[in-house]
């Protein structure tokens, strides 16, 4: 049987249960919850990213609780003093994406169908690295997650991005779990870096190319030079849960294959 009132403090395991046919057991979401759209519909929305309404929740009846990361361990820590069982994931990698929605599946009872819902998103991504090997060259790509101060790609973004058929001009940042190390303390080591196409999406606002391009410096940058600024939405690539591997990496994916017709 498992768990049969759920509550999800990020939108990832709200997709996955409803992907997974068991949204019935969730009784509260996200305010961030974009996807689906009926879960913005219709469940009761209890939390932010670091903050969540612990009385609201609590109302709720829950008989556990999904979150991610140390972005919301003061959130577990309060409901866990009032006997709540919660599951914090500390996933970061496309491999971690498709290992949690294997171990929600089976939290739940559906086992086989996480496992067929993660091998279809296997299957789209070795489909996305074929076609990335007909192309004729790899951009170089810049992803900012934010931008005071600026805060490089994480991980799975980094990883899409090379299954896209991109290379990730800040690698060594991406294996950095936590967001403050990926700040760049030398944003003139962009311009260093030269990056072909400059990806953004700023969690909570819209991402303005003009406001990059404008940066001192960076005129130097192929992507300025060649107007190659593009925003991808946060809800499609920085939750680590089904969207980035569907919506996210075909957002990718077409940005990546544009800029190669283009430059071709």
């Amino acid at each position: 049987m498992g768990p049969q009132r759920i509550v999800c403090l990020t939108e990832e395991p709200t997709e996955t249960l409803y992907l997974l046919g068991e949204q019935d057991r969730i009784v509260g979401i996200s305010g961030f919850t974009v996807r689906p759209p009926e879960a913005r519909k219709h469940k009761p929305k209890v939390s932010a990213f670091t903050s969540a309404k612990i009385g609201e929740i609590l109302k709720l009846r829950p008989d556990f609780v999904i979150g991610f990361s140390d972005i919301q361990a003061e959130i577990a820590a309060e409901l866990i003093k009032h006997g709540v069982e919660v599951w914090i994931s500390n996933h970061r990698s496309v491999e971690g994406i498709l290992d949690y929605i294997r171990r929600l599946g089976a939290l739940v009872g559906a086992g086989d169908r996480a496992q067929a819902l993660a091998a279809g998103y296997e299957q789209a991504i070795a489909a996305a690295r074929e076609r990335a090997r007909a192309l004729p060259r790899r951009p170089k790509v810049y992803f900012e997650e934010w931008d005071t101060p600026q805060i490089t790609g994480i991980c799975w973004v980094s990883e899409l991005v090379a299954i896209a058929g991109g290379d990730d001009v800040f690698p060594e940042h991406a294996a950095m779990p936590l967001a403050r190390d990926r700040i760049l303390a030398d944003p003139l080591e962009v311009v260093r870096r030269a990056p072909d196409l400059i990806l953004g999406s700023w969690c909570g606002k819209k991402f303005r190319p003009e406001q990059v391009a404008a940066r001192p410096g960076w005129d130097a940058v192929p992507a300025v030079r060649d107007g190659e600024l593009h925003e991808i939405k946060s809800p499609i690539i920085l939750q680590p849960g089904p969207a980035a591997l569907s919506a996210g990496l075909d957002a990718l994916t077409a940005l990546i294959h544009g800029w190669a017709a283009r430059r071709g």
